[in-house]
Order: structure tokens, then C-alpha cells, then sequence
């Protein structure tokens, strides 16, 4: 059996799709099982909860084999550590207590680097990494750059300014990925049982890009001019807090970001394994246009 966290999530139903492809016996931790499409409910069993509730992940790693972990990264949360580590402990008992054979968790770049140790929800999923490594289970972090998929919370924006706004650097070539490949890599570890101790796979995306990069690709790919804004930090934090967010949250997302401006998301080079397949042209064409011309 192969427990999967978060399985409504971008990368939480990629997961689900390919090992549901495979055959995979799976067992779903979901709030609201409403919320799976019906053709996946009636394939897997439900455990309905939170997977930061002790009772909830205790039932959904009896038997299990391998666990999906994603935090889900409250934003309310009153404290990066507890969204990320804090959340995490219940699993990691969990995962001690039924033998858990392996654990694959999504997780972000920056190990080593000076950035990390300031750099909001990237230090906390640090933290959680070395908590379920040190649980004991074997464990793979899958560490990721900026998601691709986060520019389609811009789709107004770039409807209806020709824009699109974050804090990046115009000129700082950065990764990126596609959370297809990130699901890929995890359903790839999950069904591999020959890895052991606690480890890091990095999925860089193809290429680095500046943002400046990213507005000519899509106004090549939109056939429109799209331009870039850069945002000040108190900027963003002001727009967080006014869509929910704590104050800690906002603040954590603001110093993330002043990290990866300092190439916190350089310091991981790039090889043959960690560069996955899709770029950021073919994502806009699959994804982003569709989006805007809708």
C-alpha cells in the first residue's frame, strides 16, 4: 500500500495519476474526499483528515510501504516551523511505528548555502527534511526551484495588463520546473525499493531564466507584449496579509524570495539527473495560453 498526502495539490494528482497507471494499490489522505475526481475515488482507499493529525496519519500508515509527503504550507500558520515542522512530527512517529519503508517528500533547494539559514518556508522544509531523516525511515527530499505552475495564479494579470508581478530580480537567472516533472521524480523514488538512508534529488527544469526571459517567451507564445514588474518586498507582504495570510507567513514568503535574489537556487549545479524535461516555452503553450485566451 502507498499512502499519498496532499493528492488534490498540483503535484499531489500527478503523483496520484502515475502510480495509479502502474497499478499501485494507493490509499489517499485528502480533508475533503469530495474533492478527488470519482474516477479516482473509486480506485483507491480514503482516509478524510488532515495529515498533520496524529489520529489520520496513524491509520493511513498501517500497513503502508511508502509514503507521498507533502506539507501543505499553512498559510495562516503562525509560524513557518509549524507549518512545515511542526506538522510534520505526528507522520514521523507514524512512520517509525508501522515500519514505513520509505518516505519521498517535496522540498525546496538551498542546502549549504548561507541564504538557507534566512530564507523563510525554504529553512523550514530544510528542517522538515532532517526531522524525517532523522526518524530513521529512508527518505528522499525531492528539492525543487520556483514552480512554473505559480505564474497561473497571474492569469488576470496577464488578461488584462499584458503583466505579470513578483519580487525576482529582472535579471537573475534562476530554474524553474514544471510540477509534472517534479511528480515524475516522487512516483519514480516511490516505486524504487532499492534506495535507503536519507538523501536529495534535485529537479532544476531544463534551463535558467531571468524573468525578462519569461515575459518574451510569453509574449511569443500569447502574441502579445507581456511585460515584467518587479515587487517590492513590503509590497508583497501587504498583498499577502490582505488575502489571509499571518504575519509570519507573509513575512516568510518576503524573506524567501530576498534568498533567492541572493542565488540561493544557483548553488545546486546542474546535472544529467536533476535536469527534467519540460521547458518553460512548452509549459506556457500547454498550460499559460489556454489559460489567458479562455
Amino acid at each position: 500500500m502507498y499512502v499519498i498526502t496532499a493528492p488534490t495539490s498540483t503535484i499531489g494528482r500527478d503523483v496520484v495519476a502515475g502510480l495509479l497507471d502502474r497499478g499501485t494499490p494507493l490509499r489517499l489522505v485528502v480533508r475533503d474526499a469530495e474533492r478527488l475526481a470519482p474516477e479516482v475515488r473509486e480506485r483507491v482507499e480514503v482516509v478524510e483528515g488532515s495529515h498533520g493529525d496524529p489520529a489520520v496519519i496513524d491509520r493511513a500508515c498501517t500497513g503502508a510501504e511508502a509514503v507521498f509527503w507533502l506539507a501543505p504550507g499553512d498559510s495562516s500558520a503562525s509560524s513557518v516551523h509549524a507549518a512545515y515542522v511542526d506538522f510534520t512530527r505526528p507522520a514521523c512517529e507514524a512512520f517509525v511505528r508501522h515500519g514505513v519503508r520509505r518516505v519521498v517528500g517535496i522540498s525546496a533547494l538551498g542546502r549549504g548555502t548561507p541564504q538557507a539559514a534566512h530564507a523563510g518556508p525554504v529553512t523550514a522544509s530544510l528542517a522538515m527534511d532532517d526531522l524525517i531523516g532523522a526518524s530513521g525511515v529512508p527518505y528522499r527530499a525531492v528539492t525543487c526551484p520556483s514552480f512554473m505552475h505559480n505564474l497561473l495564479h497571474q492569469v488576470g494579470a496577464l488578461k488584462e495588463q499584458g503583466m505579470f508581478f513578483l519580487m525576482a530580480d529582472p535579471d537573475l537567472k534562476s530554474p524553474m520546473v514544471a510540477s509534472r516533472d517534479i511528480a515524475a521524480t516522487a512516483t519514480r523514488l516511490l516505486l524504487d525499493d532499492s534506495w535507503g538512508g536519507s538523501g536529495e534529488v534535485a529537479c532544476l527544469g531544463p534551463e535558467d531564466l531571468t524573468p525578462t526571459d519569461m515575459a518574451e517567451t510569453l509574449s511569443d507564445v500569447l502574441g502579445r507584449s507581456i511585460g515584467y514588474r518587479q515587487v517590492p518586498g513590503e509590497a508583497l507582504k501587504e498583498r499577502l496579509t490582505g488575502f489571509g495570510s499571518s504575519e509570519a507567513m507573509a513575512q516568510a514568503m518576503v524573506d524567501m524570495f530576498d534568498a533567492k535574489n541572493q542565488g540561493m537556487d544557483k548553488a545546486e549545479p546542474r546535472t544529467a539527473e536533476s535536469t527534467t524535461a519540460t521547458t518553460f516555452r512548452q509549459w506556457c503553450e500547454e498550460a499559460v495560453k489556454p489559460a489567458v485566451l479562455s
